[in-house]
């Protein structure tokens, strides 16, 4: 089943994206969630005009995410959590701890669009991954403190 997407969904694609689901998940989760639309001739033209008539804002917000990507390339992030004898943290660092730390480095981003892809049990050196665009992906390095 072929539909436009209306929103980016993580791991399946992003807002305006023409893509192939199976059609249950199509028919009953995400047409009825307001995610997407079926993909017939005439949301297909619809969707050729939105794509036009947007090259010029889509090319602003690409310009924004590359500068905010240059920004983090060059920023090491402090977490602060509490540490065992051992090393540990107790608890886990969030993707809320990392956009609140970025916050008050200036930088306002979404903790939707960080992704931890490892297990941060100890102190130490972490990175996680930044989705500012779909075609502008950072690394965000931050290091994990005991209190």
């Amino acid at each position: 089943m072929e539909i436009i997407l209306k929103t980016d969904i993580k791991g399946l694609g992003y807002k305006n994206d023409l893509v192939e689901v199976k059609p249950g998940y199509g028919r009953n989760y995400l047409i009825p969630q307001g995610y997407a639309v079926l993909a017939t001739a005439s949301n297909k033209k619809i969707l050729a005009e939105n794509i036009k008539q947007a090259a010029h804002k889509a090319d602003k917000i690409k310009k924004d995410a590359e500068e905010i990507a240059a920004q983090l390339e060059n920023l090491t992030l402090e977490i602060k959590a509490k540490v065992g004898d051992s090393g540990k943290i107790f608890g886990k660092v969030t993707t809320l701890q990392i956009s609140d730390a970025l916050a008050e480095k200036g930088i306002t981003l979404d903790r939707k669009k960080i992704s931890i892809n490892m297990e941060v049990a100890t102190a130490g050196e972490f990175e996680a991954e930044a989705d500012l665009h779909r075609e502008v992906k950072t690394a965000i390095k931050f290091v994990v403190v005991g209190e």
